[in-house]
């Protein structure tokens, strides 16, 4: 809705902010028009989530590239501190050093990156869509949501190459006759008459770990940006009234308690679905 017509109320600015700048395969502009459709995707979410990954991935790279055997500087000292806690992570569950080496390092980059796509909420609400409507000429407020991981493609897609690496190894370390006969032997028993209820069992584990893996980050990160709306707004309703100082001291006040305490919330999320995913890898390793 255009500025030049009349001030959006609040539903209405929080409508557009929740907006994603969509686009379909032909790259056009599009508006998601049911809950689940797959002719379009999310352009903020992949672009950002792209740049954020290849930009924490590029700042752990120089921390590694500057190691020295002397007194650590305090990128490296970082960087060391990071990788020792989740490689002490890593072999506290999963007991397999060849598998190791690889989750170790999947495990700090999942870690890494969703802290950094969570950092995004620390931004104020309205600057990066004020700065590409500036970029494009477009007298309309943009369609532009900065925070990948309160997108639920986003965190369903990551659990789901969670889930694909849980079935590798499952396959990988107990082979596919093994894991075969797991998935219609366990949990109820190896018995003939047993094996639908197994089978059914094991699917629908498969699935509730996948989706409640990917909602809990999203759940967290969306309801905290929905936070920051609000308190947006509170601000937005002084500048436009210019009276009711309780709306600017509480703007301020709001927003500084949420920001320090969400910075919490963003480095909880990010350990959290680090944890879980190497908790699902070292059940992959695990024979029933």
């Amino acid at each position: 809705m255009s500025s030049e017509q009349h001030a959006p109320s609040a539903g209405e600015y929080i409508q557009h902010h929740l907006q994603h700048l969509q686009k379909d395969f032909a790259f056009q502009d599009v508006k998601q028009t049911s809950i689940v459709d797959f002719s379009l995707f999310n352009f903020d979410s992949l672009v950002f989530s792209i740049c954020i990954g290849a930009f924490v991935l590029f700042l752990m790279w120089r921390g590694a590239r500057q190691a020295s055997s002397g007194v650590p500087g305090r990128g490296q000292a970082f960087v060391e501190m990071l990788v020792e806690l989740v490689d002490g992570q890593a072999k506290g569950v999963i007991h397999n050093e060849q598998s190791r080496r690889f989750v170790g390092p999947v495990a700090l980059t999942v870690f890494v990156w969703i802290f950094g796509m969570n950092f995004m909420d620390m931004l104020p609400v309205d600057f990066l869509p004020l700065v590409a409507q500036k970029l494009a000429h477009d007298p309309h407020h943009a369609y532009l949501r900065v925070v990948p991981s309160a997108d639920l493609s986003t965190t369903l897609g990551m659990s789901t190459m969670v889930l694909l690496l849980c079935i590798f190894y499952s396959v990988k370390i107990k082979g596919l006759g093994g894991w075969g006969h797991e998935l219609i032997a366990a949990p109820f028993g190896d018995h003939w008459a047993l094996w639908p209820f197994n089978f059914l069992m094991q699917m629908i584990e498969f699935l509730a770990k996948t989706v409640s893996h990917g909602m809990r980050l999203f759940g967290n990160m969306f309801a905290g940006e929905l936070v920051f709306m609000l308190i947006a707004l509170m601000g937005g309703a002084w500048a436009l009234n210019a009276t009711g100082i309780s709306l600017a001291l509480g703007h301020v006040v709001a927003g500084t308690i949420w920001t320090l305490f969400h910075i919490l919330v963003i480095v909880l999320q990010a350990f959290i679905f680090m944890m879980l995913t190497l908790i699902y890898l070292g059940q992959a390793h695990d024979a029933h």
